[in-house]
């Protein structure tokens, strides 16, 4: 992404340098046309003029240098390395190769060992513990042999991958050694608004330690709207630059607390939007992860959309409609129907299908949870128990 910036060639005077207002503004101030208002002396002191000088200059530095200065040095940069193996290729087509007469002529001549290759990436992540617990993006680190980690003091350290999740697209690193490791201060999440600033911190293209500014553009941007399927997220958007490289850094807010960790960039037409995982869900999984490897996402086996529009240019009625079924799952043994439309969950009205997921989230597998309902005319109450959804994946 890249900017355009215009310099303007006009310029402001007040007045020509060389005109006799000019001159005549030197021994007084000019008020009108022919008024003169001469200057008045008063008992000042020589050694005021320097204080009221000073205190009449404004402050050099923002509120964004002293946001990135409070969670600047628990921004790190991740190097990762990865064994690439591939079969080998003589050109010669492999069932060619496989033929029993072109081996009895030409042997296993046409073989060729595996070959591999070392695939190196960079990406970005924040210390959340003084324990040098790294919080970042799952892609950055998928499938590494190798991680290492570069400090904003100059300090570069090896770690390990302490667990990821594909879901959400969220990993923890371990930082070897002893430390002191930095800490990043923590934000809520929650208390966002559309408009508050956003910093985004990281290193993209691999130049460390670049800040961009921007506000909050959006909230619980749901995924599915982006195109993605398989993760279940809700997003912040942000017009703060977010590149690649910076995947796995944190998202400030004016106070320098972290809010988010960057994620997404749109790159073509609509270049510009960027996205990063709220806070609070990030801890929740990361902390999930540190305790037993894995994140927990539990599911009722139902695929949702939208209340259809009543009539066209209207807006549609609030809940989520079931359009499918996993048969055998938690829904199906509950009574759940395909057209039933899901009204609320746990007693709270929902307007959509990521509250419906969300909420289900937040509930947690293994525990019954009640759904209200409309089928056909009449509104019903059912009860249904959520499951892992590793254990709805496994035959």
């Amino acid at each position: 992404m890249s900017a355009l910036l215009e310099k303007s060639s006009a310029e402001f005077r007040l007045f020509p340098p060389t005109s006799s207002w000019s001159r005549l503004s030197r021994g007084g101030l000019l008020l009108g046309a022919g008024l003169v208002c001469l200057p008045v002396f008063s008992a000042f002191t020589a050694s005021s003029l320097p204080a009221a000088t000073a205190s009449s200059k404004l402050s050099r530095q923002s509120f964004v240098a002293e946001a990135v200065a409070r969670s600047g040095p628990a921004v790190v940069t991740l190097e990762t390395q990865r064994t690439i193996r591939s079969l080998g290729t003589t050109g010669v087509p492999q069932g060619l190769l496989m033929d029993p007469l072109f081996q009895h002529f030409f042997g296993q001549s046409g073989r060729v060992a595996p070959r591999s290759r070392i695939e190196r990436g960079q990406g970005s992540g924040v210390i959340f513990s003084t324990t040098g617990l790294v919080l970042t993006n799952a892609h950055v680190v998928e499938k590494s042999d190798q991680l290492m980690v570069g400090l904003p003091d100059g300090r570069r350290v090896s770690a390990r991958l302490v667990g990821q999740d594909a879901i959400t697209d969220l990993a923890v690193v371990q930082l070897d050694g002893q430390g002191p490791w930095p800490s990043a201060p923590l934000g809520d999440s929650d208390q966002l608004q559309v408009g508050d600033w956003a910093i985004a911190v990281g290193n993209p293209f691999g130049l460390e330690n670049t800040v961009t500014l921007g506000i909050i553009s959006n909230l619980n941007r749901n995924v599915s709207q982006l195109g993605i399927s398989g993760k279940r997220l809700d997003l912040i958007q942000t017009d703060a630059a977010i590149n690649p490289g910076n995947s796995g850094g944190p998202l400030l807010n004016a106070e320098g607390n972290v809010v988010g960790i960057n994620t997404l960039v749109r790159s073509g037409p609509g270049a510009g939007l960027g996205f990063a995982i709220p806070i609070n869900r990030a801890i929740v999984i990361a902390k999930q992860l540190v305790e037993r490897g894995w994140a927990s996402h539990p599911i009722v086996g139902v695929g949702l959309s939208s209340v259809p529009l009543s009539q066209p240019g209207t807006s549609g009625s609030a809940g989520a409609v079931i359009r499918s079924l996993v048969p055998g799952g938690p829904a199906a043994i509950a009574g759940l129907k395909v057209n039933d439309v899901i009204v609320s969950v746990k007693g709270q009205p929902i307007t959509g299908p990521a509250e419906v997921v969300t909420a289900i989230d937040n509930h947690g597998a293994g525990r019954p949870l009640k759904l209200g309902l409309i089928r056909g005319n009449n509104q019903i109450e059912l009860t249904v128990i959520p499951i892992e959804l590793k254990a709805m994946q496994t035959p």
